[in-house]
């Protein structure tokens, strides 16, 4: 079995790649979970969050796996800039390779069930100060979206760094 290539992309690249996925998922997670508005029904004042509307929850649910993952392959990463030499051969370039490629699905769900709600919830209750709510959730959904770009541009990477097999 051959040694996989050890200059295919930069660790520095991959490590700037972890933290913009990071930083992205982290607005969002801000953007999202901050967001309310106040609606009127019926003379009566109704209080709109994000956990009011199931697609956002999933959203937050994938926002919170994103982090986790995305924090433990930063520190992979970092200690692999650090030291420069990778943490547990083989078996983490497949890691690398399987859990980009799942994560960037699920991130891609989230940013998927964050537009569709938003686009759906917004024709519906248009108007009546909630629009407001529907850009902020428009806009934690474009950020998902963006940190699972940064995810799958990982993933293309760790599939270069994966060893050879004859």
């Amino acid at each position: 079995m051959a040694p996989p290539p050890a200059t295919v992309v930069s660790p520095v690249i991959t490590l700037l790649l972890r933290l913009l996925t990071f930083i992205f998922l982290m607005i969002s997670l801000v953007i999202l979970t901050t967001n309310t508005a106040t609606l009127f029904v019926n003379l009566a004042e109704v209080k709109l969050r994000f956990n009011d509307v199931y697609a956002y929850r999933y959203m937050v649910a994938v926002i919170v796996l994103g982090i986790a993952y995305t924090l433990l392959q930063t520190a992979f990463a970092i200690f692999q800039v650090s030291m420069g030499k990778r943490l547990g051969g083989d078996g983490l370039y497949q890691f690398d390779f399987y859990g980009d490629k799942v994560m960037s699905y699920i991130l891609a769900t989230g940013a998927a069930a964050g537009f569709g709600a938003t686009i759906d919830l917004k024709s519906v209750f248009s108007g009546g100060g909630v629009d407001q709510f529907f850009n902020k959730a428009s806009a934690a959904s474009s950020l998902l979206l963006l940190g699972f770009l940064s995810t799958a541009i990982s993933s293309v990477f760790s599939s270069l760094a994966l060893p050879k097999r004859d």
